[in-house]
């Protein structure tokens, strides 16, 4: 029976290691956990995308059945410690401070998610610098990217589970196109290379670039003022899809990113697969009030006389045009956006 930790009690760390799943994450994280010993010298703060309605206690019941450390749900204001695994709870972000003490909040959406894996991964990276070791594991689209590349900003480590060994190789892929990582392996492997990663001789820290920090406080939700969002790129002619508010483009790091003054944040693919989805209940409800214009007009054609109905009549027929054009486009694979949405 694993026994909880203790409250409140000093983090003497050195290492944390911060891990982001999505599809085919229970099997993927249960994997990974199992691999390592009850004495792991470091923290597993772990992201796993999840429903806003769900409880996260499957994979929690799942990783304590399976594997020899304590995973539980993070609490706000909890101080980690080596050996325990903290679960992200569901419809709130995780992310850490230094010291150790953790953050759970109800901040804006990143990348379509709440939890996601960048506010955990940048924050991570703000708080220990080069003592983290990031992993993105098995999942659709690309969040986490952006915050291992954030990882690699402050010094630290970056695995990447062997897309071919992924049940679902977006998200690993991903992150392999967009940066070059220290290892890319199968999950049966990681294990091995984690522990090795636990004597490593840690080098002299870097310094924090500031747009990480700032993003990192946007998402805590303390700092979320225009200039600071001025400072880490310009405006462009898009409308968040989470607030409508304007978005900027963030000018650092290869990926192309955008974020609100709000705090919601979104990868080009996981913005391109939001505009899809809100194109998609548009198309919806003109199709739904066409079909109701259509059917009163025709209505009224039978209770009228003369050019009067068959004013009616033809007003239907236009209407019946526009569901026509309108099923079309949504009966139509769009195959620019088709890698955007889960299959």
């Amino acid at each position: 029976m694993k026994t909880a930790i203790p409250k409140h009690t000093s983090h003497k760390n050195k290492q944390i290691v911060v891990v982001g799943t999505s599809a085919g994450g229970l099997k993927a994280l249960i994997s990974l956990i199992s691999q390592l010993p009850s004495d792991f010298p470091a923290p597993l703060l772990i992201v796993q995308h999840i429903s806003s309605d769900a409880t996260g206690d499957v994979l929690m019941d799942a990783l304590n059945k399976n594997g020899k450390l304590c995973s539980r749900h993070a609490v706000q204001g909890d101080i980690v410690q080596a050996g325990n695994i903290y679960l992200a709870p569901s419809d709130h972000h995780l992310m850490i401070e230094k010291g150790g003490t953790l953050l759970v909040t109800k901040g804006a959406q990143e990348n379509r998610y709440r939890p996601a894996i960048d506010p955990l991964f940048r924050s991570a990276a703000v708080a220990f610098g080069n003592k983290v070791i990031g992993i993105p594991l098995t999942g659709y689209l690309d969040d986490g990217t952006a915050g291992l590349i954030a990882i690699q900003r402050c010094g630290g480590i970056c695995i990447v589970q062997d897309p071919k060994d992924a049940d679902y190789p977006d998200m690993p892929a991903n992150a392999l196109n967009q940066l070059k990582v220290n290892y890319c392996l199968p999950i049966a492997q990681m294990g091995g290379v984690l522990l090795t990663l636990m004597q490593r001789k840690l080098k002299s820290q870097k310094n924090i670039p500031k747009d990480i920090e700032i993003e990192s406080t946007i998402a805590e939700r303390v700092l979320s003022d225009l200039p600071s969002v001025n400072s880490l790129g310009e405006q462009v002619p898009f409308n968040c899809p989470g607030c409508g508010g304007v978005l900027w483009r963030i000018d650092k790091g290869p990926l192309m990113r955008y974020r609100c003054h709000t705090g919601h944040a979104y990868t080009a693919a996981a913005l391109l697969a939001e505009q899809t989805k809100q194109i998609e209940e548009t198309m919806w409800t003109a199709l739904r009030m066409f079909e109701e214009r259509r059917n009163l007009l025709t209505t009224m054609s039978k209770n009228l006389k003369g050019g009067a109905s068959k004013s009616a009549i033809e007003r239907a027929k236009q209407s019946q045009v526009h569901i026509e054009r309108i099923k079309a486009i949504l009966l139509t694979d769009d195959k620019v956006t088709q890698s955007d949405m889960p299959k």
